[in-house]
């Protein structure tokens, strides 16, 4: 299957096949007059225009359609910031700048950083012991076959704060006090 222009343009032509009571009539109509018409039919027919003259139909549904338009927006945000971010870096590799041999390299990162609106991390690996007790009430007619290792086995630890971790946890010494 071939794509869509990267672009989105909203006053784009597009030819759009109807048919109504059996009958076959092609259009062409802007983009943003085709968004509107896609709340109304559920299924049409999408002719793809090529740079090269050629035509390729596809049949798709509305919210398909829609989802490709909302991309094609996304998309061009996307790159629009990129070519903001590209030039803010090339507009400080200047020898007053960067390059001043009084710049200090810490500088030049934070500056790279804050123009990519990154933040570089470092990853630390811990390892901890919790300590825990608790009750449980287990029916006297249970009391002779209940394993507090087996009920405890699905005893989990996690964590709800930031970018941590947890990879392994497991209990060991579980006893009656």
């Amino acid at each position: 299957m071939q794509t869509a222009p990267y672009t989105y343009n909203p006053n784009a032509l597009v030819t759009v096949k109807k048919i109504v009571d059996g009958e076959a009539t092609y259009e062409s109509i802007k983009v943003v007059d085709l968004e509107g018409m896609l709340f109304v039919d559920q299924v049409i027919d999408v002719i793809e225009s090529h740079t090269d003259g050629t035509h390729t139909k596809h049949m798709m549904k509305r919210r398909d359609i829609m989802e490709m338009f909302r991309l094609r927006g996304f998309d061009k945000a996307r790159l629009e910031s990129q070519e903001k971010q590209i030039g803010n870096i090339l507009d400080n590799l200047t020898t007053d700048a960067w390059f001043n041999p009084n710049t200090e390299k810490e500088e030049i990162l934070s500056d790279l950083c804050d123009i990519l609106d990154y933040q570089p991390k470092k990853e630390i690996q811990f390892e901890g012991t919790i300590y825990f007790s608790g009750r449980i009430d287990v029916p006297l007619a249970d009391f002779e076959d209940f394993d507090l290792d087996d009920m405890l086995s699905e005893l989990s630890v996690d964590v709800y704060n930031g970018d941590i971790i947890i990879d392994e946890f497991h209990t060991e010494d579980v006893r009656e006090v």
